[in-house]
């Protein structure tokens, strides 16, 4: 008898998440019949409560905006990088039935910008300081970066990374929001805002070519952001490549299988498509 296990992302909202098409696609060509993988709105608030109730046909859970807080405090235990960070977008359900939680976004934006050629000792501004921002910081750290800039629309939110940056072992300064365009000549800059938040500024920055621009963002794409950085000559990386680095290892941590990368790329590749 096929035995059913069971994962999901989280989040809200979560309706426009392309997580199914990559793990089903995945379950599909490891052969892992009776795994499934579905959208579960999901507010930050409702979050404990959620994975509380959930079986033990449950394997694990990714977790989007703006749970990754919640996630790494409904957890039984943590990696390093999650505790570090302070913000967990993977949980897995061990044998015992406890919950570990993990950050694969960390690895997932260390492999995504090397592959965009970002160098170690790299200056770095993130936009943004919420649960993706504090990943950002992480992968920062891992590149060696020399200097990270925070901009917020908030200064009590880059008060709240200031453990995280000393945690991690970064030299970080915070900016405030309207300040935004003229921050963005660092060598790698990462927008973890939420949709149009960062829209406005497209018409005000002046990029400089050699900046590689990550936006988080993968609905709808491109950004006007990562438009205006491409039409001045900047490599851009959008959030489709850390979505599908972040869920090979979130499928790895769920199934204890080898995730089948070009099966799973080549899905969300045709999805984007339609």
């Amino acid at each position: 008898m096929t035995v059913r296990r069971r994962a999901a992302v989280l989040g809200k909202p979560i309706t426009h998440s392309l997580s199914p098409v990559i793990h089903n696609a995945g379950y599909a060509a490891a052969g892992l019949a009776g795994w499934s993988y579905t959208r579960i709105e999901c507010a930050e608030s409702e979050l404990p409560g959620l994975v509380a109730g959930l079986g033990p046909e449950w394997a694990g859970l990714s977790v989007t905006m703006p749970g990754k807080e919640a996630a790494l405090a409904v957890a039984d235990t943590a990696s390093p990088v999650a505790v570090a960070v302070g913000a967990a977008n993977t949980l897995v359900r061990r044998p015992d039935g406890a919950w570990y939680a993990d950050n694969t976004d960390v690895t997932g934006m260390v492999e995504v910008l090397a592959g965009a050629g970002v160098r170690r000792g790299a200056t770095v501004t993130v936009l943004g300081a919420g649960g993706t921002a504090r990943a950002a910081l992480a992968a920062a750290a891992r590149l060696d970066a020399r200097e990270v800039t925070v901009v917020a629309r908030r200064a009590a939110a880059v008060d709240e990374l200031r453990p995280v940056a000393d945690a991690l072992g970064i030299p970080m300064v915070g900016a405030a929001w309207v300040d935004a365009a003229a921050r963005l000549d660092a060598d790698v800059v990462l927008s973890t805002v939420p949709k149009g938040v960062a829209d406005p500024l497209a018409a005000t920055v002046a990029w400089r070519p050699r900046t590689v621009f990550f936006d988080a963002l993968y609905d709808p794409w491109p950004t006007p952001l990562a438009a205006a950085a491409a039409a001045s000559g900047c490599r851009v990386v959008s959030g489709l490549e850390l979505l599908l680095a972040q869920a090979i290892g979130q499928f790895e941590q769920f199934t204890g299988v080898s995730a089948p990368r070009e099966a799973m790329a080549a899905a969300l590749a045709d999805a984007r498509r339609q």
